[in-house]
């Protein structure tokens, strides 16, 4: 009676202390039924808590039972079938009968493998993405504490910063490294100011696209742009893109700025400005050009000389001179 007592006192410091894959999901007086007839081979004497220890070394301390129960969310139900599927039909065996400690160690150790080689075939955990968004597909299922560790990431990632040209498309994706629910749902938002906060946003578009694009930007198209993804209205993920758009005369206007700025400093600290040459330098353009250049320009001359020519030919042919014409006439008179 004193055994059976330590060893309920043993099995539930076990428990307390530290979880593991057995605790999660045997029943402690099943556990009792288990090691009510384990006998201590070397002096004969029945010890249930000798019993709990043997339990406690084979699956709770045993890296590779932790390991193979890393499973992705949704396969816990399926470890517990199958390590009920091994130490049930041990219990049923040794309920309320005698087995020496070498026979307990024995039989445990194959159910332990026979649990490791099978939780290691089922789907694992995609893992956890940084930084950000709740990612269900990523929680790994821990023995030591019997529930699913979650990423723990926070919803709202990081705004990514966007500077674009006036007049240029500007394209914004609401992507994620993680694997999403094939039942989304994607809402974008827009505000003027440069924030996270959600009151400030006000909803632009609702539906499944992932792209939000504008065709031509335009200094007033900046500010902050937000994308919320959901499943079963359950918020996945919040992405942040922070636009700029510069106006095409910005440099103009930043160098004009810059002057006026110089202008107002002390006196004394105006930077002087260089003489400037009386004329100007004309770089002339390269070889290779300047050959085409010439060579175009010969050919027009030529090809207006040409046409010059022709029409030249083309008048005396079709007007001819009425001296020359007459000469011609009387040498045929005489002739003939």
């Amino acid at each position: 009676m004193f055994g059976l007592r330590a060893g309920l006192l043993l099995l539930g410091s076990l428990i307390h202390a530290g979880l593991s894959c057995y605790q999660c999901f045997i029943d402690s007086d099943d556990s009792v039924r288990l090691c009510w007839g384990h006998i201590i081979t070397e002096y004969n004497v029945r010890n249930i808590d000798a019993c709990f220890i043997l339990l406690d070394k084979i699956f709770n301390h045993e890296q590779k039972v932790i390991d193979a129960a890393k499973v992705g969310r949704g396969y816990d139900s399926v470890l517990k079938e199958l390590l009920m599927g091994e130490i049930m039909p041990i219990i049923e065996e040794f309920d309320q009968k005698m087995n020496n400690d070498t026979v307990y160690k024995a039989m445990l150790q194959t159910a332990a493998d026979n649990f490791i080689a099978m939780a290691s075939g089922l789907p694992r955990a995609s893992g956890c993405f940084p930084p950000c968004g709740f990612q269900a597909l990523g929680a790994v299922y821990n023995c030591l504490s019997c529930q699913y560790d979650t990423c723990e990431f926070p919803l709202d990632c990081p705004p990514r910063e966007i500077t674009e040209e006036e007049n240029n498309r500007t394209q914004m994706w609401c992507k994620v490294p993680f694997v999403l629910p094939s039942d989304i749902q994607i809402v974008w938002r827009y505000t003027e100011l440069k924030t996270v906060l959600l009151s400030r946003f006000k909803e632009v578009t609702v539906g499944v696209d992932k792209l939000y694009s504008i065709p031509s930007a335009r200094p007033e198209h900046s500010g902050t742009y937000q994308c919320e993804i959901f499943s079963q209205e359950r918020s996945l993920v919040r992405i942040y893109f922070h636009l700029t758009v510069t106006p095409r005369a910005v440099k103009g206007h930043v160098e004009l700025q810059d002057v006026f700025d110089q202008a107002l400093l002390p006196a004394g600290q105006f930077p002087l400005m260089l003489p400037q040459p009386p004329f100007a330098v004309v770089q002339l353009p390269g070889p290779d050009l300047l050959t085409v250049c010439l060579t175009s320009l010969f050919l027009l001359l030529f090809l207006i000389l040409g046409v010059l020519f022709w029409s030249s030919y083309k008048r005396k042919v079709n007007n001819p001179d009425p001296e020359l014409e007459s000469h011609r006439t009387r040498y045929v008179l005489r002739t003939a």
